[in-house]
């Protein structure tokens, strides 16, 4: 039994990275109503291994000459549409279970927003009393929207540890929830015609981060990474930095920035890992290495606390400000337990940087590389591709710039984040797309500057040139250029696909065509960009890509 139950819905898309999914808002949100003595539930929608293919949503249609075939090859992109998750059914019932007095909704991103709303319609189906709460980053944005559905009672705008708790005892106690930090919520009427006034109060931010509690422990065996359990921690939110695509930058609608004290945040990883096989912590802030004197202190208290236990890999999935690294960092972070540095870089075009409003990391960048590669450190460096205003050909530079350098190339699609100065940009440019679900990277929801079959071209181009730096790291060199097959030509649908992808490389590298193997063996040609496709071939012939891997001692 617990008064509250807070669920973190399934999510509906091509694929699902199931590494980052941990529910920690709401584990924050636990703890805030545990200190009050209210018992709580977690129900995460996302912790099963399961997954059921769908038929993608209409409005997905323009998706098919993009993802609408399987493909064998080790560079392939997506191909079928998945609910991950539970069913809404199984997440009502396992609610219901608990025969809660509220219920919390998580709705953080907003392409999933339909689905979690879902969600909100199957426990309601399930118990027509239970007061149904939503917050996370699309409610707080757009609670008009929200608590105009009957399924939502109440949204709580911003970050919910102090306003949820106070909600729970304003209901119970009967007393005027106006006054609740955050709220949002439609007042009652008899008249359809003229519903009630819509109640909406400014976001609430928590002003002091170290007043929160540690946030509650959760089952981590979903979340296990090479037979051991894997944590997910945040040790400051929003972000200083005024980004034009970011939803929680300076610039955004977003809170200020705020750190936790590192004594603080020790604790909680001390909490985490009291009784478990703790290998791998996850920082999900958005930059973690900006104060430096903070962040030392960080990595020390981490190496402490696992003095006498199996090394625990680090790992900053958010990303790494380039300038904000030296070479006393980098070393400091490797012996704590990185391995891989996330750099987050965006172009490597200043004109583009500019308009990201980003400074030239491009020096920086490099200079770390170089750092990292000393201390037995793998990189991968992250760039954006087909935003507004952006030009294919200056992407396509990106990729040829990373290539020639020890790192690999994590490429994402822009997509207008609600909050973001970007995203108002796309609105007053009317370049926004038609619904909130297509605001992904896998759904090219810009087709401007770059276009759509641009963007897919820069994405396929992406993985082949990691693909090639995979193999410079086995000592392999690039697979030569070969005749092109006919038409026709079948490939042994037993042939490993190691070997699958090394004949659709050397086909590519002479004709410039990305080439896909369904699973019956059948040879296709896959819809890109062909002046994209043979600028590429053409460098990859006369300039193999370099390895990732730091050189052996």
């Amino acid at each position: 039994m617990a008064q509250v139950v807070l669920v973190q819905p399934p999510i509906e898309d091509y694929y699902l990275t199931r590494k980052r999914t941990l529910p920690y808002g709401l584990m924050s949100i636990a703890a805030g109503l545990r200190s009050h003595g209210i018992t709580t539930a977690i129900m995460d929608g996302l912790a099963t291994r399961k997954s059921k293919p769908m038929h993608r949503p209409e409005r997905f249609t323009y998706m098919d000459e993009f993802y609408g075939r399987a493909d064998r090859s080790l560079f392939c992109l997506f191909h079928t549409y998945r609910h991950f998750g539970y069913h809404l059914d199984h997440i009502a019932l396992e609610t219901a279970r608990h025969t809660p007095f509220l219920v919390g909704i998580s709705s953080l991103f907003s392409a999933y927003h339909d689905t979690a709303m879902a969600t909100a319609a199957a426990i309601r189906r399930r118990n027509s009393n239970v007061v149904i709460v939503m917050g996370g980053h699309h409610p707080t944005l757009f609670p008009e929207q929200v608590i105009a559905c009957p399924d939502i009672d109440y949204v709580l705008r911003g970050e919910g540890e102090h306003s949820l708790p106070l909600l729970y005892r304003a209901l119970q106690e009967n007393t005027p929830a106006s006054q609740v930090p955050g709220i949002a919520f439609q007042e009652n009427s008899d008249n359809v015609q003229n519903p009630g006034r819509q109640v909406i109060q400014p976001p609430y931010w928590t002003p002091d981060l170290s007043k929160l509690p540690i946030p509650d422990p959760v089952d981590l065996s979903y979340y296990r990474r090479k037979h051991q359990d894997a944590i997910m921690v945040v040790s400051s939110r929003g972000c200083p930095m005024p980004c034009s695509y970011c939803a929680v930058s300076a610039v955004s609608s977003h809170g200020r920035y705020r750190k936790r004290p590192v004594a603080h945040v020790i604790k909680e990883i001390q909490n985490q890992a009291a009784g478990r096989d703790i290998g791998f912590i996850d920082f999900e802030d958005e930059n973690i290495s900006l104060d430096r004197a903070w962040f030392l202190a960080l990595l020390e208290g981490i190496s402490n606390v696992f003095t006498d236990r199996p090394p625990v890999e680090l790992r900053a999935m958010n990303g790494l400000f380039p300038p904000s690294l030296d070479i006393e960092m980098i070393q400091a972070m490797a012996a704590a337990g990185f391995k891989t540095l996330n750099l987050s870089v965006g172009s490597m075009s200043a004109a583009q940087l500019k308009r990201f409003r980003r400074p030239d990391v491009r020096a920086a960048h490099d200079q770390v590389l170089g750092w990292a590669q000393k201390q037995g450190l793998d990189c991968v460096s992250y760039l954006i591709a087909a935003a507004p205003g952006q030009h294919a050909s200056d992407s396509l530079a990106d990729l040829l710039y990373l290539g020639a350098r020890p790192t690999l190339a994590g490429l994402s699609i822009f997509y207008p984040a609600p909050g973001s100065k970007d995203y108002d940009q796309c609105r007053q440019s009317g370049i926004l797309p038609g619904y909130f679900s297509l605001m992904r990277s896998t759904a090219f929801p810009v087709d401007h500057t770059t276009t759509r079959v641009q963007a897919v071209t820069l994405l396929r181009l992406s993985r082949i040139l990691n693909y090639l730096k995979h193999r410079a790291d086995a000592g392999l060199a690039p697979p030569c250029p070969g005749p092109v097959p006919h038409a026709d030509t079948l490939i042994d649908p037993d042939l490993d696909r190691e070997k699958v992808s090394d004949r659709l490389v050397q086909w590519f590298l002479n004709d410039g065509n990305i080439r896909g193997v369904d699973q019956e063996g059948q040879l296709y040609v896959h819809k890109t960009d062909p002046d994209l496709c043979r600028a590429f071939a053409a460098n990859m012939r006369r300039y193999p890509p370099v390895g990732v891997k730091p050189p052996r001692r």
